[in-house]
């Protein structure tokens, strides 16, 4: 039988030869050590049993003139019918492996022999195969796909590796263990636990040489998964689930491991590097390039703390764009949070790899899921991984930032009081596009077209659009938001109070609702003006959605200078160039278009591409909030005294805020309205007459630029005339409040027609939502018993200042529809 295996073995090896190229590093340093004792018996570990990796040893010890590693040899009278011990074997299937710690059962021989015969030192080196390069050199995709990575490779994904990277294998040989100086150390230690000592030097010594050749292990999945069950939270569950469903300890574990297996995510290097080239191609392909904002501030955070990315939600590309970034700047990829309905054949297992762990959009009634997933973003967070996911739930339909939600945070917060040894920073991150790929479904859906499921199918149909030029990519990081000095700022003393047994005090929902909306409204002061937005913000200005060339150019002009002299944050940026500049990129984008006409050129859009432009105009609307509202008082009213104009201001300023997520307190708005005043009278649009400040003629070309300008708030300002012109017609007490965000919703969409008001987001009931919502709040709108709105004389109150801000024609198109 010895003999036959050695034929076998000779003919395998004599076939991986023809094939197999290695590169071995640190077999000189090993044959120095053990030549200082030639008569010492030799072994050789591998961390996994593998034939082929044993054929490859084989070969290199019989090459370079050391103990052949397949041939058997006596100790002592004791007789292996090989060199070679291994850590752990795989069970499974051959397309379904998996790892199992054991060592081989040469081990306790070995031991036993050493202690009985200190003159015998086995000497034991570790040697490791990979099969391929490291990834972060490899070009080819297949290549990387199939190079060696932490996870325990099929049968059929090893024999296909061999076959690809064989001509590039790489042996890594490590210095000699002498057994006799693991029995030194614990003289008295019993042969069992010696055993286990031995299994753990080698195991610790295989995982850094495997980290140094490959990366670090970013996969989690298979060292989380099965503690997740071992929690208390997470028991607790599982008891719950026992009682509640009447079934076993057995069955209820299996469901939170099921549950675990959904969720986690199963990063890797190659994975990750076989994405970073195939997104170059795609950006290449897609965009005329990402332009990164702010990274210093990023590497300063980095440093010391656990990053939470907090980007805005405007398209699935965000996803990928995000960690495509990261990886070009040297720092690790996050573990993303994703939606379940991202977890598609072929494309799931694709994200989950390159860094994705997914979840159920709601499981409030899943107390188990809960649970594991409430425990799996503990051990993440303190396992040091930085972590990405998007406050506002869904994707952005209308180019605005959405309301948080703020599930997420409040997860986050309770890890960080059971656990805050390492801090944690939230990083707000801005993406705009100059076109968004998914911008013709966004208008559809918000028209009223029922939202299409995510399917492989539809995957594959947006391949054709990878022929479209869809501009730059702007990324900007905001202000980070240190968890540990927000909740010293919020909750002085909370390090110090019993948090209860689930981590939930009284106080976190207080918190957690104002930290996202400072997480939102730290995305928006991070928002980057480019030219297809600021176009959007002039164009869509006018009535007819076309402009003289001439005016635009000084339009656009303006708005350059007003965030020059004036920028919104210190993190403001404005594309290079100037207005005439702009118009010509937008023509090459397929943006607008010219008409040629002997008194100048008018550059003018058809309706679709108006409907498109006001999801950009959206993405940077807030920028110009304060002054466009300055404007609006001045288009309706020829002349205002400055205390008026600041008064009201302050007054409308709350539910500006509240809807664009403005960063300026309540308390700071006079100041800024003051800044903008001077500003204004300063390059002419206003004239300060004592206290009184007077609007420019009508006929001048400033009055036309403050026209333009007012335009950017005044559907804001509408909206909130038509809830209120409807709350009146209904009056106190006689509607709910989801019949009245329906009705302004209804509403909204008649007058958008009769009108000629072309822009989907007018009519969105979130936006309606919000602002009874911010009504409620504020103690202008209160709920009675049944649940109906009921309000008092502030009503009015509010109803005059809109006098003030829209003009009579509109206030009375508005009531005359309302009132039918």
């Amino acid at each position: 039988m010895r003999a036959l295996f050695s034929i076998v073995n000779a003919l395998s090896r004599g076939l991986l030869k023809i094939w197999v190229r290695t590169n071995v590093v640190g077999i000189k340093e090993s044959q120095e050590v053990l030549a200082n004792q030639p008569e010492q018996p030799i072994f050789y570990a591998l961390p996994h049993r593998s034939y082929s990796a044993s054929l490859v040893l084989d070969s290199e010890t019989r090459k370079n003139g050391l103990p052949h590693a397949l041939e058997p040899v006596e100790i002592a009278g004791k007789k292996f019918n090989s060199r070679i011990i291994y850590l752990s074997r795989t069970e499974g299937r051959w397309l379904r492996r998996r790892s199992m710690p054991y060592l081989h059962q040469s081990v306790p021989d070995m031991i036993d022999i050493c202690q009985n015969n200190p003159e015998i030192k086995v000497q034991i080196v570790p040697m490791n195969v990979f099969w391929g390069r490291s990834p972060n050199k490899e070009k080819s995709f297949l290549k990387i796909w199939l190079g060696d990575t932490w996870s325990v490779a099929s049968k059929l994904r090893r024999i296909v590796s061999i076959i690809l990277n064989g001509r590039n294998t790489f042996v890594h040989v490590s210095p000699p263990l002498d057994i006799q100086n693991i029995i030194s150390e614990s003289p008295n230690m019993e042969a069992p636990r010696l055993i286990r000592k031995l299994g753990r030097v080698l195991r610790v010594h295989f995982r850094h040489t495997r980290s140094a050749v490959i990366g670090p292990d970013l996969s989690h999945r298979r060292t989380l998964v099965h503690r997740l069950i071992r929690k208390p939270m997470v028991k607790a569950a599982i008891e719950a689930e026992m009682q509640d469903k009447g079934i076993s300890y057995e069955k209820a574990a299996a469901k939170a491991i099921k549950y675990g297996d959904e969720i986690a995510s199963n990063q890797s290097h190659s994975t990750i590097r076989f994405l970073d080239i195939v997104l170059t191609w795609v950006w290449n392909k897609l965009y005329n390039g990402v332009q990164v904002q702010n990274l210093d501030q990023l590497k300063t955070t980095y440093k010391d703390n656990e990053i939470i990315y907090v980007p805005c939600h405007r398209s699935h590309i965000d996803y990928l764009l995000l960690s495509y970034v990261l990886f070009k700047n040297g720092f690790v990829p996050p573990q993303i949070a994703a939606g379940i309905n991202l977890n598609l054949p072929v494309v799931g297992p694709i994200l989950r790899r390159g860094g994705a762990f997914f979840m159920r959009r709601s499981f409030k009634d899943n107390p188990l899921y809960s649970a594991v997933f409430d425990e799996y973003l503990h051990a993440i967070f303190t396992s040091g991984y930085s972590t990405e996911y998007f406050i506002e739930g869904g994707r952005s339909r209308t180019g605005r930032t959405l309301k948080p939600r703020a599930g997420m945070l409040a997860m986050t917060v309770r890890s960080f009081l059971r656990d805050s040894h390492k801090p944690i920073v939230f990083m707000p991150v801005y993406i705009g596009y100059e076109k968004v790929f998914e911008g013709s479904t966004y208008q559809g859906e918000l028209r009223g077209k029922t939202k299409k499921k995510e399917s492989l199918l539809g995957i594959f149909k947006t391949l054709k659009d990878l022929k479209k030029n869809f501009g730059r990519v702007y990324l900007t990081f905001g202000d980070a938001i240190d968890l540990n000095q927000y909740l010293d700022s919020k909750r002085p003393g909370w390090k110090t109070e019993d948090h209860g047994a689930d981590y939930r005090p009284a106080w976190t929902t207080e918190v957690v609702n104002d930290l996202a909306i400072d997480v939102v409204t730290g995305i928006n002061k991070a928002a980057a003006l480019n030219p297809i937005n600021m176009l959007a913000l002039a164009i869509l200005a006018s009535p007819k959605q076309a402009m003289d060339e001439t005016v635009l150019a000084q339009t656009l002009n303006l708005y350059r200078d007003l965030a020059k002299d004036m920028p919104y944050s210190h993190l403001t940026t404005l594309p290079e160039g100037n207005g005439s500049d702009w118009i010509k990129y937008a023509e090459d984008m397929h943006v607008v278009e010219r008409l040629n006409h002997p008194l100048g050129d008018i550059i003018r859009m058809d309706e679709a591409q108006a409907v498109m432009l006001t999801y950009y105009r959206n993405n940077v609307i807030h920028l110009f909030a304060i002054p466009s509202m300055l404007a609006c008082l001045f288009i309706n009213n020829v002349k205002m005294k400055r205390d008026d104009v600041v008064r009201f201001a302050k007054t409308i300023y709350p539910y500006l805020k509240a809807e664009l997520f403005l960063h300026w307190q309540e308390d700071e708005i006079s100041g800024v309205i003051d800044q903008w005043l001077d500003l204004c009278v300063s390059k002419g649009y206003l004239t300060q007459d004592g206290e009184d400040l007077i609007r420019p003629s009508v006929s001048s070309n400033n009055y036309i630029m403050l026209s333009v300008l007012s335009q950017q708030v005044i559907q804001i300002l509408e909206r909130y005339y038509i809830a209120i012109a409807l709350l009146q017609r209904a009056g106190t007490g006689s509607v709910s409040k989801d019949d009245m965000v329906k009705n302004c919703s209804l509403m909204a969409q008649r007058i958008s027609i009769l009108h000629g008001l072309n822009a989907p987001e007018f009519f969105d009931k979130s936006l309606f939502k919000n602002l009874i919502e911010e009504l409620l709040e504020r103690k202008v709108l209160t709920l009675n018993e049944e649940g109906n709105i009921e309000f008092g004389d502030r009503i009015e109150s509010i109803a005059n200042d809109a006098k003030i801000l829209l003009n009579a024609d509109l206030r009375r198109s508005i009531l005359q529809v309302t009132l039918n």
